[in-house]
């Protein structure tokens, strides 16, 4: 009875996530009335069967595999590489700074480093949030309609806004890196983006070696906007050579296999 029982469970799990298209430990616990142990089992089942793949914490369907994690399991992948790009980021902070962050887990790393006061923008509910916390920053939010996947605000008037303001430095994680410029995996992040560079002294661009394997659909803008990349992983020489002809600086981390 009890390998019916989880046969049965199994379809379920998959009829979720035809609509869910992702499930965590959590979720199948809720929804099926299990024990964690028992849930990670049906996991593992499912995996090995070849029916969906594992994520941070849970299960999603097999044509996941290619596209950006959600953002919570993004901030658990390769954190103290971001953490350690997010620090190399503050020499770019002073006291009372003007600054823009946009929604970037690498992005929230550098955030929860900065000990400084300073006048914090952004679109990003989790940067507000962390900034929020920060004793002496002056945290201001560009609202609109929230995207609940890599959440952050969108709207035209928050456009608008952003236009009418001039930064210091502004601080940007990516989706893709590519020779040709800085990609996002929505096209609004991608118009975010490409406004904030043309009302920055200074753009600053943090990545992790990951997001120059990877492929995106909305380009911002070229390297030629860019000022500074900060990255964990020596580039090829043919790509760093372009950088330098368009006048970007770069800077690794201690990250250098």
């Amino acid at each position: 009875m009890s390998i019916i029982y989880q046969e049965e469970r199994l379809s379920a799990i998959l009829d979720n996530l035809q609509e869910a298209r992702s499930l965590s430990v959590a979720d199948i616990c809720r929804l099926y009335n299990v024990s964690r142990d028992t849930a990670r089992r049906d996991i593992v089942k499912l995996t090995e069967q070849g029916a969906a793949i594992r994520t941070h914490g849970g299960i999603a369907l097999q044509d996941f595999q290619n596209k950006i994690l959600a953002y919570r399991d993004r901030l658990q992948a390769y954190s103290d590489i971001k953490m350690r790009i997010g620090k190399k980021a503050l020499t770019f902070l002073k006291p009372n700074g003007y600054y823009f962050f946009n929604a970037s887990t690498t992005i929230s790393c550098m955030v929860r480093q900065i000990d400084m006061p300073i006048h914090v923008f952004t679109q990003s509910l989790d940067v507000a949030e962390l900034s929020s916390q920060k004793e002496g920053a002056a945290v201001h939010v560009f609202g609109g309609k929230l995207n609940l996947e890599n959440r952050f605000f969108f709207s035209a008037e928050s456009m608008k806004q952003m236009e009418s303001i001039h930064f210091d430095a502004a601080f940007l994680g990516a989706a893709a890196v590519a020779d040709d410029g800085v990609y996002y995996e929505d096209e609004e992040d991608a118009w975010i983006s490409r406004i904030i560079s043309e009302h920055s002294n200074q753009m600053v661009i943090l990545t992790d070696h990951k997001k120059f394997n990877q492929k995106s659909r909305f380009k911002a803008f070229d390297w030629s906007h860019a000022d500074v990349l900060i990255t964990d992983r020596a580039l090829t020489e043919r790509f760093q050579t372009s950088l330098e002809a368009q006048g970007v600086h770069l800077i690794l981390t201690d990250e250098t296999k």
